[in-house]
């Protein structure tokens, strides 16, 4: 049985470590969390020669909400350490085609690394949590590929069967938090379009919001321990003194992207977010 070596309050991105990837590799459109267009491989305007941001203290008031959002959960660093032996695109820029076009693909093998660790800290049954670390082996495997294999794998197909993993484990973990429980409301909210609607102090433990879009909705107070976020769009999402402390498959980013306070119950692998500091409850 493979051992979990990398658990999710250990997946953080370490910028020090990493030579600026999000901000060359990525394709950034002109929005209101991006403040210009940045083609893929085309390292950002603001990227200083030390891969450091010039504006770093100062993104979002000037217009960069979204690099403040961004968590690779540590791809960057292991792409630019491990995969390429600490080579940078700047010194060695006959490297930079491929350093780019493998970050991406990194990005989504450490997201899958780190449901499947979350996934195996739930009691589940023997049978199915050694599916999971199976699964969890060979994602080990992946990332230790060279470029030619990282840039050879096919993702959809390495991630359907974790997805039908994660899937099973959502329904086991919010039916067991559902036990004895006599509220018969709905909990199959997947994919529900919950842009700017008022869900202050409701009960939504358990819920499957996967794919949800829950843009600007107002989450203030709301329970949502056992909810599947998987997918789940936050941007802007108030979740001012909501209980998220046991919600399933919730990222960095996500987390990022809303509106939180001190009070906001976080799952103890996620930090609050610098701009979350005193925010003050609306209606």
């Amino acid at each position: 049985m493979v051992e979990v070596k990398n658990s999710r309050r250990n997946m953080q991105a370490d910028c020090q470590n990493c030579f600026g990837l999000c901000c060359t590799a990525l394709n950034i459109v002109a929005s209101s969390d991006f403040a210009m267009n940045k083609p893929a491989g085309v390292p950002c305007a603001n990227l200083q020669s030390n891969f450091g941001c010039q504006i770093h203290h100062t993104l979002r008031n000037k217009g960069f909400k979204g690099c403040t959002v961004y968590d690779c959960l540590g791809a960057g660093q292991w792409v630019s350490q491990i995969t390429f032996s600490g080579q940078d695109w700047r010194s060695k820029p006959e490297i930079a085609a491929n350093m780019f076009q493998v970050f991406p693909i990194m990005e989504q093998l450490f997201e899958m690394i780190a449901f499947i660790n979350e996934a195996i800290s739930y009691d589940l049954s023997q049978p199915f949590s050694e599916q999971l670390l199976e699964q969890l082996e060979k994602m080990q495997n992946f990332i230790k590929l060279d470029v030619e294999g990282l840039l050879a794998l096919h993702i959809p197909s390495i991630r359907q069967p974790i997805n039908d993993l994660l899937l099973k484990t959502s329904e086991q973990i919010r039916k067991q938090f559902n036990m004895g429980n006599k509220n018969t409301r709905n909990t199959n909210c997947r994919g529900a379009d919950w842009t700017g609607k008022n869900l202050k102090g409701k009960d939504l433990t358990a819920t499957d919001l996967r794919g949800a879009y829950l843009i600007a909705t107002n989450l203030q107070n709301a329970d949502l321990r056992a909810a599947d976020f998987i997918g789940a769009d936050l941007r802007d999402a108030n979740v001012c003194g909501a209980n998220l402390s046991t919600a399933m498959f919730l990222t960095q980013m996500q987390i990022n992207s809303a509106i939180g306070d001190d009070q906001t119950k976080l799952p103890f692998y996620l930090s609050m977010p610098p701009h979350w500091h005193n925010k003050k409850e609306t209606d």
